[in-house]
């Protein structure tokens, strides 16, 4: 998939990182900037399945950037199917334009091999070797099971297709110069677990997976460096709001919000949208727990049970 939004949206740093960022991308230029991929010999021998795919699908929030707007508006129903983009992300970088990911040959990706998807997906670089930026969130992807990023292939297989293919982005220099992203590469895509469970509680192995990869929580819920990485040691503890308003919030065990409920709440929360006070999920996150509710009881049990269990990002709270 190319740059993605909904909990994926374009990093945002405060004005007075850019000018560190912009260094970084400026020296990445004369380094050589490249970034393994998977070879053919190293792909699974796994025989893609569109059935577990569209779990994987909805998982991952594919729709909520890639669906095309119906109106200027966010799609919904049979229209989060047609994956056609379109989707405009204005960012203090320049905007991004989501791409078309429909079966289409010409302007989608129904031309790519599963080689180039994987590579994608979980490199963050092109068909024809450019890296992505990471408004797509493969530095969550990078730690998925290679065997669902085959899946979800099979199952985007399955969709309409869709014409249409959606500009270039718009970035300010230096953040147009692709080559930099190599650098900020070696630094933050990573494919170790971010916070440790126990290896015998399927469960949370579950929630963590969820959570880490596929769902790629962290990357709107997570503050960022001055670089742009995670910040492992506040993980899913709040970060600044990528809609340019407010804040996204701390969803650990010390969110103000999320403190006293318990994995059922959670859980009910994801498949609802109703907290346990009653109240309605709203914003961004609409679209999100949509998502959620996608997926079976289990699997909306184990993301409850890892976000209980990770450790509070602001204990003091």
């Amino acid at each position: 998939m190319a740059p993605a939004r909904t909990a994926t949206t374009p990093i945002v740093l405060k004005k007075s990182s850019y000018y560190l960022l912009g260094t970084v991308a400026v020296i990445a230029l004369a380094a050589i900037g490249l970034t393994r991929t998977t070879t053919t010999n190293e792909l699974p021998a796994h025989s893609a399945d569109a059935s577990p795919g569209e779990r994987i699908f909805w998982a991952g929030g594919c729709a909520s950037c890639h669906a095309t707007p119906v109106d200027g508006k966010r799609a919904k129903g049979d229209d989060k199917l047609l994956l056609g983009g379109g989707l405009e992300l204005d960012t203090p970088f320049g905007v991004f334009h989501v791409p078309n990911i429909s079966p289409h040959v010409e302007d989608g990706i129904g031309d790519w091999s599963m080689l180039e998807f994987v590579n994608a997906m979980q490199h963050g670089v092109s068909p024809d070797g450019r890296h992505y930026y990471p408004s797509f969130p493969y530095t969550s992807y990078a730690k998925m099971n290679t065997e669902d990023v085959m899946d979800l292939r099979a199952y985007l297989a399955t969709l309409p297709e869709v014409a249409g293919t959606t500009p270039e982005h718009a970035l300010d220099f230096p953040w147009s110069v692709r080559r930099g992203i190599g650098l900020w590469k070696r630094m933050n895509l990573k494919s170790d677990p971010v916070i440790d469970v126990a290896e015998d509680d399927e469960q949370l192995l579950l929630g963590r997976y969820l959570v880490e990869s596929a769902g790629h929580c962290g990357e709107c819920h997570t503050p960022r460096d001055g670089f742009g990485g995670m910040i492992a040691s506040e993980w899913l503890g709040g970060a600044a709001n990528p809609d340019g308003e407010g804040k996204v919030p701390d969803i650990t065990p010390s969110g103000k919000n999320v403190s006293g409920w318990s994995a059922s709440d959670i859980a009910y929360y994801l498949e609802s949208g109703f907290t346990p006070d009653f109240d309605t999920v709203g914003g961004t996150m609409v679209a999100v727990q949509e998502n959620m509710s996608r997926l079976s009881a289990d699997d909306r049990a184990a993301i409850a049970a890892y976000l209980n269990a990770v450790p509070a990002a602001h204990p003091t709270n």
